[in-house]
């Protein structure tokens, strides 16, 4: 009986880090690469904000194809293996709206912020979302902290505040120190409703949606993004940006086609990125995915100096070191209480084996 345990709860530790890492290398990869074609789009005379916002949402059809083609999993019931009732459809829809009109709002914030800083400075900007989430997930989702998480937010903090003080900072042609600063506010604000987002998300899957499946991740996905699209269009739309796309295209440094290819291959890089960060929301937590999501800060700004040469200096460099001594404090705070929650259910198993041989 003992071995049977054992060997159960390896196995669903197996799954448990198998779709963890699965989710960390969508979110990393899409997150990268959508920040990168982001400053691709702006550097070779892309001006559209509202276009830079939309493209974030506008390739959620793509997720259609996943979510019609691979088998409905079973749900994860209760100890009396019922599985819990169908959420409110009202409750739903409200909930996809919020998070909807959230994520465009956020959607809006990156692009100005990206318009004014650089790809490496805006992801290493982007670690104060740690910050924001550990508020966030304290008083929302009731996340616990010890003295390791606690260093974690300390230190990622600390690396993002050395980047607003930078006087040498990689600024793109045009933009002066004023807008640079309001970039980084952008940047701020942009972590700020990202960090809410992730703690709302976790907690209408715990209270309301009461689902852990891939097709839920899924159907969330979607119909934010749906929401947010729409939203995205018609600020594009109201705002008369769609007047200038034709310009734009034209008059692109990579020509229409790379014009196309840049758009296209944004929407898609932020899809994997999405499915990654609702996937790790409902295996782990919304703060261990916030973690995760500043591991880029090792990715993008080395791919951005290969890629886009952006200038790493002395202070980028501090900031990267902490930003990754940051988010491994975290990452083994998440690997120990794995590992007592594990002890934890074979003393259990235990337990209730010697009761029914007594």
């Amino acid at each position: 009986m003992k071995d049977s345990g054992g060997s159960e709860m390896q196995l669903k530790g197996f799954h448990f880090w198998l779709l963890s890492a699965l989710n960390i290398i969508f979110l990393l990869a899409g997150q990268g690469g959508g920040i990168i074609l982001g400053r691709i789009y702006y550097d070779n005379g892309g001006n559209s904000k509202w276009m830079s916002t939309l493209v974030q949402s506008a390739g959620f059809p793509v997720l259609l194809i996943p979510y019609f083609l691979i088998p409905l999993s079973k749900e994860h019931s209760d100890s009396s293996n019922q599985p819990p009732p169908p959420p409110s459809m009202i409750k739903v829809t409200i909930i996809y709206f919020l998070l909807g009109a959230l994520t465009a709002g956020e959607n809006m914030l990156y692009s100005v912020a990206l318009l004014y800083l650089s790809a490496s400075t805006y992801s290493l900007i982007c670690a104060t979302q740690l910050a924001f989430n550990a508020v966030f997930s304290y008083f929302i989702n009731g996340q616990k902290f010890t003295a390791l998480i606690f260093n974690s937010v300390i230190t990622l903090t600390l690396a993002a505040s050395l980047l607003a003080i930078n006087e040498d900072s990689d600024k793109p042609s045009g933009v002066t120190r004023w807008k640079y600063m309001f970039g980084i506010i952008a940047a701020i604000a942009d972590s700020a409703v990202y960090s809410l987002i992730l703690s709302l998300m976790q907690l209408s899957f715990q209270k309301v949606i009461k689902k852990e499946t891939f097709h839920v991740v899924l159907e969330m996905q979607i119909f934010v993004s749906l929401v947010a699209a729409c939203i995205s269009t018609i600020g594009l739309f109201g705002s008369g940006e769609w007047r200038t796309l034709s310009g734009e295209m034209h008059a692109f440094a990579a020509g229409k086609a790379g014009y196309v290819q840049v758009l296209v291959w944004t929407c898609l890089g932020w899809q994997v990125c999405a499915v990654g960060v609702v996937g790790l929301i409902f295996v782990v937590s919304s703060l261990f995915c916030n973690v995760i999501s500043t591991l880029s800060l090792a990715v993008t700004p080395i791919a951005s100096v290969i890629i886009l040469h952006d200038k790493m200096n002395g202070v980028k460099v501090i900031a990267l070191i902490m930003a990754m001594w940051g988010s491994g404090n975290y990452i083994y705070q998440n690997y120990l209480d794995d590992l007592k929650a594990r002890k934890t259910h074979l003393a259990s198993a235990d337990t209730a084996t010697n009761v029914e041989m007594l």
